[in-house]
């Protein structure tokens, strides 16, 4: 498998690794988490606002607390670049808001475990989570598995998905630079992001289907100030057209029945941004927890569902207000109903759950004191010496390296004439010096990749065979973990894997997979560490990642203004988060 990823320049490499720095920590120290013999008091599934909430009551009560999440944690509001509305905060990023909470959770002893829940057992005291890193058992359960982007429907949506039409402005604003874009929806979301897409667009309109905003007055007044963003209440889209890009749009007027044709000044293409809200994400809890007509789970005003100790907290839940403060409120609520449960069910179940974590003896000063704002310069301040990894860092990947099981060999194609060689050069070394079963390799292949496509590092075995996964660039930002993953699968024992998946994969017909990503990008790591994973298992399939934003001519050669994109021989085949299940059953078509 070939993998890719670089950042924009050095500078930028080294803030996003550091400003990642904590994350690296959580997961790293997580890596060798065994737990099947373990009963907690509570497994938290997702670690979003409302899950991490959940986690600071319930750990600072000295109940045993894992939180399981599947990829980054924070959830969806970490892809907000500002966040004003947050009792207490005047201004901050989603992604620090919930480092904060991440880090306040750690501090009264929550454990995290980078893991994704496949099968919920509830019957019994003791009930059982199924997870990619094996079953865990704990007396309660809080499912805060949160919503996914939905989607409008109109005709030529999921055609040009990826090629025009989007969903993340934190991840694809960037492709859409220079030009004019048409966002759907008028509710917070969809006027936060019209606002941060204006650094990107030369203009943006709005298209808001009733005659008025849905949200505070205070933002709708903001986004009708800004001279880049008109807007058009009582407005809908009913479909997009085009030939390898957007050209026009068929806008209808909701008041007089009208149509219209749009197109952008000098008949250039154009973007479309859809935020019309979130689709529960209730696949997880079907057929084991009751669920409403619209697929959110039913619980009562503590979060509490038809199953003594099982609580749901956040977007899974159906309720008015969908924001931050509403799944912080939810995570509290049901984590304090829960501290009363816990007790009895210890003697219903007669067993003694793990011990609660010692708190740290700094926690509550550095809980109480720490701001976002702060925590974001903390971690972006300069190691001083010049390395990628501060020393907790380096200790936990020398914790993971030390259970690899087989060495591999790191075979890396430097371009002088490219700084950031340079920059992959000695991130390797520093690597390779924590673990005598990595080796380093400078010398290019035979069959050596383009000069357009480096600098790339392979994944290779003992004796220097290409294990087919190479990344181009230098992994930073929410890659970090993937080029992590991706060293611990290729050298063994990997995460868990069943047979039967195992299988699926080596059935596959040798093909290229090649995944577009950005490091900013929260959606991508699980399409990444997928991918990697399907080719570490099938010799006949590679996978090559890039980080678009280094490699344009890969993007312009597909035309993609959207992230995570997979492609297969020559040809994309998906856009947006994909599981390892979901990409096989493309691959097996």
């Amino acid at each position: 498998m070939r993998f890719f990823v670089t950042a924009k320049n050095a500078k930028d490499l080294k803030s996003s690794l550091r400003s990642s720095r904590k994350t690296q920590r959580t997961f790293l120290s997580k890596m060798s988490h065994q737990n099947n013999e373990t009963v907690y008091d509570t497994v938290i599934i997702g670690a979003g606002p409302a899950g991490l909430s959940a986690a600071i009551y319930l750990s600072r009560a000295r109940f045993s607390v894992l939180v399981l999440e599947r990829e980054n944690i924070g959830g969806q509001i970490t892809i907000t670049d500002e966040v004003v509305n947050y009792p207490g905060i005047l201004r901050t990023s989603g992604k620090a808001l919930t480092e904060t909470m991440r880090r306040q959770a750690e501090n009264f002893g929550a454990e995290f475990l980078v893991a994704e829940a496949r099968e919920l057992d509830l019957a019994g005291p003791i009930k059982t989570i199924k997870t990619t890193r094996g079953d865990i058992r704990a007396l309660g359960v809080v499912i805060a598995a949160g919503a996914r982007p939905r989607a409008v429907g109109f005709k030529g949506e999921n055609e040009f998905r990826g090629r025009g039409v989007a969903y993340c402005a934190t991840c694809d604003g960037e492709f859409f630079t220079g030009k004019e874009l048409l966002v759907i929806g008028g509710g917070f979301a969809a006027c936060e992001e019209a606002i941060f897409l204006t650094r990107y667009a030369k203009k943006v309109t709005m298209l808001v289907r009733r005659n008025e905003f849905s949200c505070a007055q205070s933002v709708a007044e903001e986004v009708l100030a800004n001279p880049k963003i008109s807007v058009r209440f009582n407005t809908e889209l009913l479909e997009v057209r085009g030939d390898a890009s957007i050209e026009s749009a068929i806008l209808k007027n909701n008041k007089n029945g009208e149509t219209e044709e749009y197109r952008a000044e000098n008949n250039e293409s154009f973007g479309v941004f859809v935020f019309v809200g979130y689709a529960p994400a209730s696949d997880l809890v079907k057929g084991k927890l009751a669920i409403d007509e619209d697929g959110y789970a039913v619980a009562d005003a503590e979060g509490k569902t038809d199953i003594d100790g099982v609580y749901i907290a956040g977007d899974l839940r159906r309720k008015r207000l969908r924001q931050v403060v509403t799944a912080v409120a939810d995570g509290a609520t049901s984590a304090t109903a829960l501290e009363k449960y816990l007790p009895e069910a210890r003697k219903a179940a007669g067993v003694t759950t793990r011990a609660s974590r010692e708190i740290r003896k700094a926690a509550p000063a550095e809980s109480e004191t720490a701001s976002p704002q702060a925590e974001a310069a903390d971690a972006s301040e300069s190691n001083g010496d010049g390395k990628f990894f501060d020393d907790a860092a380096r200790a936990q990947l020398q914790g993971v390296f030390s259970r690899f099981e087989n060495s591999i060999v790191l075979a890396a194609e430097l371009d002088p004439a490219n700084a950031v060689s340079t920059e992959l050069k000695n991130f390797l070394e520093e690597i390779a010096s924590l673990s005598e079963k990595i080796t380093l390799r400078f010398d290019a292949p035979v069959d050596a990749s383009p000069s357009e496509l480096r600098p790339c590092v392979t994944l290779c075995d003992a004796e220097g065979k290409s294990r087919g996964a190479t990344f181009h660039g230098v992994p930073g930002g929410h890659e970090i973990n993937s080029f992590i993953i991706a060293l611990y699968n290729a050298a063994g024992p990997g995460q868990a894997l069943d047979d039967a998946t195992r299988e699926r994969i080596r059935a596959l017909a040798p093909r290229k997979l090649e995944v577009l990503v950005s490091l900013s990008c929260t959606q991508c790591p699980e399409v990444v560490t997928a991918s990697q994973r399907i080719a570490l298992e099938n010799s006949g399939i590679t996978t090559d990642v890039f980080d678009i934003a280094h490699f344009p001519t890969i993007r312009e050669r597909y035309n993609v203004m959207s992230v995570p994109a997979i492609a297969v021989n020559g040809k994309i085949v998906a856009f947006g988060k994909k599981s390892l299940p979901q990409i096989l059953e493309i691959l097996e078509k």
